[in-house]
């Protein structure tokens, strides 16, 4: 089966959109999804997102698969890049409102340049915010734990992020996403380790918005009606993540940053690898890759 796909990333957070407004791709295994993500036998990705028929006034569906090849929660970068690819695409319009796994989001094209484009995305209200130790763990349509380092550069990273995503005490049964963030100089720099992935990538959309949060509620400067900007580096880009705190509640959240266009090409599936290392993942040919 061929399979037509674009490259997006958003701050380096790269995604596989493949429009399946047919239900064509609907079956695609975790094998295949795995497949197209690999960044040596595949087309190479953070995820995958199938853009999927409506299910009430929405423009569209939002359906995200992690590079495990499973389902996974909200992407916030993943929810920019495919407004992205509606406006490129399907149709060009300024707003799109859409269904994703954690419920309804609109996405605003502020600016268009190119194949980049600025893009403000609402995001879940956050009921909850808990302190555990020094750390904040809350769920902004993903589950992260935050903490704040004072040498972010020179962390063991993937052993560190590892060891606080596998432990229950910390981020529960499931697991959750780690945001390291440490002031700077020059503002906040976040780095993130993706379930999922389970790998640092180079931003994570709801990481930013969960330390935002977290950076507020450190500094207790939090009031009630009060509304928040703050702007984050990661590794991949800056994002902006605004919100407003009224009656204990996080809501009115936006993310804002750039979804980039990287090419359109066609894969398939060709032969299954039993290379070590791969189990019975499969290797991908990609055909007509367009810048």
């Amino acid at each position: 089966m061929q399979i037509s796909f674009s490259k997006y990333h958003g701050a380096g957070n790269d995604f596989i959109i493949i429009d399946n407004r047919t239900g064509l791709f609907s079956s695609l295994t975790a094998n295949t999804i795995v497949g197209l993500c690999h960044r040596h036998f595949g087309i190479g990705a953070d995820g995958l997102i199938l853009l999927e028929n409506p299910v009430g006034q929405e423009d569209f569906t939002m359906r995200y698969y992690n590079a495990d090849g499973y389902e996974g929660s909200m992407c916030g970068n993943g929810g920019r890049c495919i407004a992205a690819f509606a406006h490129r695409t399907i149709t060009a319009k300024r707003e799109y409102v859409f269904r994703a796994i954690d419920g309804i989001h609109s996405a605003e094209i502020l600016t268009t340049n190119d194949n980049n484009y600025l893009i403000r995305l609402q995001m879940a209200d956050v009921t909850q915010v808990e302190k555990r130790g020094n750390d904040y763990f809350l769920n902004t349509g993903s589950p992260h734990l935050v903490r704040f380092v004072n040498d972010i550069e020179n962390l063991n990273f993937i052993s560190d992020a590892r060891a606080l995503r596998y432990d229950p005490q910390c981020t529960g049964d499931d697991g959750a996403n780690i945001n390291f963030v440490q002031q700077m100089s020059q503002g906040w720099l976040v780095r993130t380790y993706e379930r999922g992935v389970e790998d640092e990538t180079l931003a994570c959309g709801t990481g930013n918005v969960a330390t935002a949060i977290a950076i507020q509620y450190a500094q207790q400067s939090l009031v009630d009606g009060q509304t928040c900007h703050v702007e984050l580096q990661a590794r991949g880009g800056r994002l902006k993540v605004d919100f407003a705190y009224r009656n204990g509640i996080i809501t009115d959240v936006f993310l804002c940053g750039e979804a980039c266009f990287v090419f359109d090409g066609n894969a398939f599936p060709i032969s299954t690898l039993p290379a070590e290392g791969m189990g019975d993942r499969q290797r991908f040919f990609m055909l007509n890759a367009k810048e």
